[in-house]
């Protein structure tokens, strides 16, 4: 994993983008079958948002792909239930 790319936004479709390397100061290794976990988090004006991204990625054989990743809701603890 080199780098990634999210694209952020709020309630308000205020929207912010995030590139950078790796992930929490990270560029795992990942072999076949591996996964790597990690927390995050994001400052936004309202409680609710989405967040989308991709993952640059670079296999053995020095291929480059991007690990896409789709929207999902971003929320405040006990905003949503």
């Amino acid at each position: 994993m080199i780098s990634r790319h999210w694209i952020i936004t709020d309630a308000e479709n205020v929207t912010q983008e995030v590139k950078g390397l790796g992930v929490v100061g990270e560029q795992p290794l990942l072999r076949p079958g591996e996964s790597f976990e990690y927390t995050s988090g994001t400052a936004m004006a309202t409680p609710v948002g989405t967040m989308r991204g991709s993952y640059q990625m670079v296999a053995e054989d020095g291929n480059k792909f991007d690990a896409e990743i789709p929207s999902f809701t971003l929320s405040m603890p006990r905003v949503l239930h």
